[in-house]
């Protein structure tokens, strides 16, 4: 696991090992992910999207506490995979950082509770696997437009991005905090702690 300049979000680069018959790779190991989180992640749900090219989901968050952290990876194709620190208060707060995630390296992204997530589909078909340390509660979640200038995320060019209503219409970063939406670094810091201690 390779930590991301974010503070809670990590990359799995695993060794991949190509023979005649295809490849093997380890695409999760709970004792890697437990030792980089500082504590074990609860699987509560597994989720599975397929998308074509150019389709934009995020940036979803939920509240914190629980909050959701999630283990990402594209199991076909490829997506540009981007991790948002919205934890108002954070050392790194506003900052955002990609990584591909694609079926040749085989990596997967992991982000801690109250960090804000989104992709890209890359090509037609980007199937990606997520699991998820809270299951899906519609009165928890959130979004910040994936588009905000302000947040300036630099979303691949030449692909026109496809986006749901619902993400289209969600507020900026700016309006998020102004509505109170975000979760403080605080309270995941101490959720964290109580995550660590085993609470």
């Amino acid at each position: 696991m390779r930590q991301l300049s974010i503070a809670g979000a990590w990359v799995h680069e695993p060794e991949v090992f190509p023979d005649s018959r295809g490849s093997f790779h380890e695409w999760y190991r709970a004792a890697d992910l437990d030792e980089a989180a500082g504590h074990p992640m609860r699987l509560a749900q597994a989720n599975f999207s397929t998308s074509c090219r150019g389709t934009l989901r995020g940036v979803h968050f939920a509240d914190v506490p629980p909050g959701q952290a999630k283990y990402v990876k594209c199991v076909r194709g490829a997506v540009l995979d981007v991790v948002v620190d919205i934890r108002a208060g954070s050392p790194t707060y506003r900052r955002w950082e990609a990584v591909r995630l694609d079926d040749t390296d085989h990596r997967a992204v992991y982000l801690a509770e109250g960090l804000g997530h989104a992709f890209m589909a890359l090509t037609d078909d980007a199937s990606v696997v997520y699991l998820c340390s809270e299951g899906y509660a519609p009165g928890r979640e959130h979004g910040i437009n994936p588009l905000d200038p302000e947040l300036g995320i630099a979303w691949p060019e030449g692909i026109a991005p496809l986006l749901s209503e619902k993400d289209a219409a969600a507020p900026t970063l700016a309006e998020a905090e102004r509505r109170d939406l975000l979760p403080s670094y605080e309270a995941c810091e101490a959720y964290r702690a109580r995550a660590r201690a085993g609470d």
